[in-house]
């Protein structure tokens, strides 16, 4: 198993020698194939939940995080969520990682009738750092999404949610996952001014 990376200030304007040699080394296709369940699992801001677990992959590792757990949870990190028949021995089953992908997995699933504030709040209090930096790059990819929403309301709600739980939780594990994150609430907010949302919400 290779190390862990973390960018510490700048990211890496291309991937080094050391760390394509690592990612060389994991093998992400058991579950990719995994992740293609999410296919017919369409989005609200368009696309679908597949196309969102390969979102998240590319910017963990845009990020410089070469890590085989928190990459290969990446790309499964929605199925027992959004699939309610899905079989999680499947993921543990996938190879020899699958035991320890499965256990990220389940910290970054909420269950079923679990309130989403809980749900992030459980994550701040008790998340492993991967399920952290996971859940960081999950929303990168939720927020770059909330561009091709067209409801103000969801959107002013998602930033709201996004600045009460997910701004300590990306300060404390990556400042510049924080920083993206900072301005992509930054630019919708903007566009919510600019569209005159919020002043319709004071008439």
């Amino acid at each position: 198993m290779g190390k862990t990376f973390n960018m510490a200030v700048d990211k890496p304007e291309r991937m080094d020698m050391e760390h394509m040699l690592q990612l060389k080394e994991i093998f992400l296709a058991p579950y990719i194939q995994i992740s293609t369940a999410l296919i017919g699992k369409a989005r609200f801001a368009g696309g679908n939940m597949f196309r969102h677990q390969m979102d998240t992959l590319g910017i963990l590792i845009d990020y410089g995080y070469i890590d085989p757990i928190l990459l290969k949870a990446a790309l499964v990190h929605d199925v027992i969520e959004d699939l309610p028949d899905f079989d999680p021995e499947i993921i543990r089953n996938a190879d020899s990682d699958g035991e320890e992908v499965l256990k990220l997995v389940m910290e970054v699933t909420k269950q079923k009738g679990q309130l989403k504030a809980d749900y992030i709040k459980g994550i701040i209090a008790n998340g492993s750092h991967k399920a952290k930096v996971l859940k960081c790059a999950d929303r990168i990819s939720n927020m770059i999404s909330l561009g091709f929403v067209t409801s103000a309301e969801f959107i002013e709600r998602y930033c709201d949610e996004t600045e009460h739980y997910i701004f300590p939780l990306a300060i404390e594990v990556d400042y510049n996952m924080y920083m993206e994150i900072l301005n992509l609430v930054m630019s919708r907010r903007a566009y919510l001014e600019e569209s005159g949302y919020f002043d319709r919400k004071e008439d």
